[in-house]
């Protein structure tokens, strides 16, 4: 049996999935979602999860849609990560992610589970905008954005559990 050529030449690049994480975390939705967004500069790992590193003084969201989402440097520089697309607090944000070498974007979404659970949920997407290189430099080099995000929102988990009294 001889297989048929194919006369079709149009190739159809791959798409490349979303990342997606996801924590749970033992407090509720309000805190959580005010965790991540008023005092993101104090559990943010900036290190090595910023673009400033060790200049980074402050990390902020201009809480509004097309608001800037930016980290400030010692020196007042300030450069930015993304601007909002949706905020709807305390549920969900949208955000490019402009720290890729393309923009990407970023969705954020807090759902209750209960009085003091809370599951938030990240998908930064937009993948298929970078060149095989980059794609590969941003999803593979040590553990790239997908171990990225795990520690993230391992950190938010963190700050946002309420604290224990001692006893």
């Amino acid at each position: 049996m001889s297989s048929p050529e194919r006369s079709d030449s149009t190739v159809t690049p791959l798409r490349r999935p979303p990342i997606r994480q996801s924590t749970l975390v033992r407090s509720s939705r309000e805190h959580t979602f005010g965790v991540f967004v008023d005092t993101i500069g104090d559990w943010w790992p900036l290190q090595p999860y910023s673009l400033g590193g060790e200049r980074v003084r402050a990390v902020a969201f201009d809480r509004r849609e097309g608001g800037r989402v930016h980290e400030t440097w010692a020196d007042g520089t300030e450069v930015t990560w993304g601007h909002l697309l949706a905020w709807q607090p305390p549920e969900r944000f949208v955000m490019t992610w402009e720290a890729t070498p393309v923009t990407t974007e970023v969705e954020l979404t807090f759902r209750a589970l209960g009085p003091a659970l809370t599951k938030v949920d990240v998908e930064h997407r937009g993948w298929e905008q970078l060149s095989a290189e980059q794609f590969a430099a941003a999803t593979t080099a040590g553990g790239g954005y997908p171990a990225g995000w795990a520690a993230i929102l391992a950190a938010l988990a963190a700050a946002a559990q309420p604290e224990r009294s001692s006893p």
